[in-house]
């Protein structure tokens, strides 16, 4: 591993791991010369800094890396997963509250989508926990209107192939069929932009329902909606490596995930008050 105080890190990743931007953002940022190192412009995301390194973007000082935090934040259905919209839809950074630092999405939900996001300060540990080649496996509950076919189910695991787009192999099991509606655990790797959806889809049935419960090692278990609680430092450590160890030294070979059976209510909950969450007020 390089000592990075002697050799420094490159520009775009310690603007990424200050959880201002990810790195094609800082490369942009870059390109457009508003970040200067030691008082002047640069021009090429590869220029390397040290902790020494007096770093600035359009002016303003960027502060050295906090610590590597992630917290688990339950989604709400119609809620976005951006840090904007030009039609003023709710996002989920307008329902975090006040007194959260500065963070990044850990992959997306759609709109309809809810359950477990998570968010961290750190880019490149958004980044990695994001990566494929992880390997952590993302786990739904999904509620599926139409006839279902529990044979097509299973072949889901050896992959397919819908409207050109290949989807890796996916576990689909049947919990219990309700009427013309069924629920279904799903568990994937990759997450394609709205790819459960257009795999039943496929397979004849609409989703209605669609709720993260897992995501690699962290559980959705019973947060309640809208509600941020922080992932202890000693759960970081131990299911990313991560603790008094930089965040720049994160690998991208992570310990995989061990799927626990997760227990959530599949009606809609009443909302009750959690003395231990953080809500915007």
């Amino acid at each position: 591993m390089e000592d990075l105080k002697n050799k420094g890190e490159r520009i775009a990743k310690r603007l990424s791991r200050a959880g201002i931007c990810s790195r094609r953002e800082a490369e942009r940022w870059i390109a457009d010369g508003r970040v200067t190192v030691d008082g002047g412009k640069i021009s090429k995301p590869a220029t390397l800094v040290t902790d020494q390194s007096i770093i600035a973007v359009d002016g303003k000082r960027v502060a050295q890396p906090e610590q590597a935090k992630l917290w688990r934040y339950h989604k709400p259905r119609g809620v976005l997963s951006t840090n904007s919209d030009p039609e003023n839809r709710p996002t989920v950074f307008d329902h975090l509250p006040k007194n959260l630092p500065r963070v990044i999405l850990v992959g997306r939900l759609d709109i309809n989508s809810e359950g477990l996001l998570l968010l961290t300060n750190d880019g490149e540990l958004a980044r990695t926990l994001e990566l494929p080649s992880t390997g952590w496996v993302r786990r739904y509950r999904v509620r599926a209107y139409g006839p279902l076919d529990e044979s097509r189910l299973g072949s889901l695991a050896d992959g397919i192939t819908v409207e050109g787009i290949k989807y890796r192999g996916i576990q689909a099991q049947l919990d219990k069929r309700r009427g013309d509606n069924s629920w279904i655990t799903v568990s994937l790797q990759e997450g394609k932009n709205r790819e459960i959806r257009k795999v039943m889809e496929y397979l004849g049935l609409r989703v209605n329902r669609l709720i993260r419960i897992t995501y690699g090692p962290f559980q959705l278990g019973e947060l309640h909606r809208d509600t941020v609680r922080e992932v202890s430092a000693r759960e970081l450590k131990k299911h990313t490596g991560l603790g008094i160890i930089k965040p720049s030294r994160l690998s991208a070979k992570l310990p995989p995930a061990k799927l626990k059976e997760v227990s959530i209510n599949l009606e809609a909950p009443k909302r009750t008050r959690d003395k231990n969450a953080h809500r915007r007020r």
